[in-house]
């Protein structure tokens, strides 16, 4: 468990990140959902200290973030979007290196390596050089890193980012094996509908609401998403578009040429909640 205790985060003196976060992160997979600039990196990267908070603390199991640095290090696994392979170095090679340098001895290191990559599902392209892996391969081989580690924690920021539909879902399986906690940031709704037992929304360096996926859709139940480029009573404007959330029942009054009908998702939490989404 998590336990993030007024933590801040401020770049120069108009710049805030992260505003006085107050919030308890359940066990499990769980994910943090925002837009870009939301501060969900710049949380994880705190979390995994790698960055220094300007103000407030968080418990891992118990652990400072401030006072037992090298402790939580020990016990975590941090995987950053902008994480890359050796590309000579083979999955196999890369998984084995960095579970040596986590201090795991060479026998040790040899055979979680091995289960690791089977159990991700590229244990056929274990001896395979890294740049010739698909993308989808090589997050996968990243959460390999993490299973054979036996981390506590995981840490994962935007893992799918990038990726095709059939890699990101590669990627997801290779997700659902890890055992210890899973902390991920997204701005993929169905990833995190997908993955997660929790969900923590993020915008402006707040939260501004967590739950399940049905707990936080629940006000939108029976309701579909209507969008116009016209003006709409009673609904949200959004770059060049005006949505409107009605009742399945009323479909019929929208169901011509001028409109767009769609399911709800989890972005739409972030339209009523006022949140200024990207065009």
């Amino acid at each position: 468990m998590i336990q993030i205790q007024g933590i801040s985060k401020e770049y120069g003196k108009k710049q805030i990140a992260l505003d006085s976060l107050t919030q308890t992160l359940d066990n499990g997979i769980v994910s943090i959902i925002g837009k870009n600039g939301a501060g969900k990196t710049t949380l994880l990267r705190i979390l995994s200290t790698q960055l220094k908070a300007t103000s407030g603390d968080a418990l891992i199991d118990g652990l400072s973030i401030n006072q037992d640095t090298r402790e939580i290090r020990e016990r975590i696994v941090s995987i950053p979007q902008e994480a890359a392979p050796i590309g000579i170095l083979t999955a196999y090679e890369q998984v084995f290196l960095y579970l040596t340098g986590k201090g795991f001895s060479f026998h040790s290191a040899k055979e979680d390596s091995r289960r690791a990559l089977k159990s991700v599902g590229l244990g056929d392209k274990m001896n395979v050089p890294t740049d010739e892996l698909s993308g989808g391969m090589k997050r996968k081989m990243f959460v390999a890193m993490a299973l054979g580690s036996n981390a506590e924690t995981v840490f994962l920021d935007e893992p799918t980012t990038g990726l095709d539909p059939l890699s990101r879902m590669e990627t997801w399986s290779a997700i659902k094996e890890l055992t210890g906690n899973v902390i991920l940031t997204t701005h993929y709704m169905e990833e995190a509908t997908e993955l997660s037992e929790k969900i923590y929304m993020m915008d402006s360096g707040k939260f501004i609401g967590s739950g399940t996926a049905d707990q936080l859709l629940q006000d939108l139940q029976d309701k579909v998403r209507v969008e116009s480029r016209n003006f709409m009573s009673g609904s949200y404007h959004v770059g060049n578009m005006y949505i409107k959330y009605v009742s399945r029942n009323s479909i019929k009054d929208y169901d011509d040429v001028y409109y767009s009908l769609k399911k709800i998702t989890i972005e739409d939490l972030f339209i009523i909640r006022g949140v200024d989404l990207e065009s």
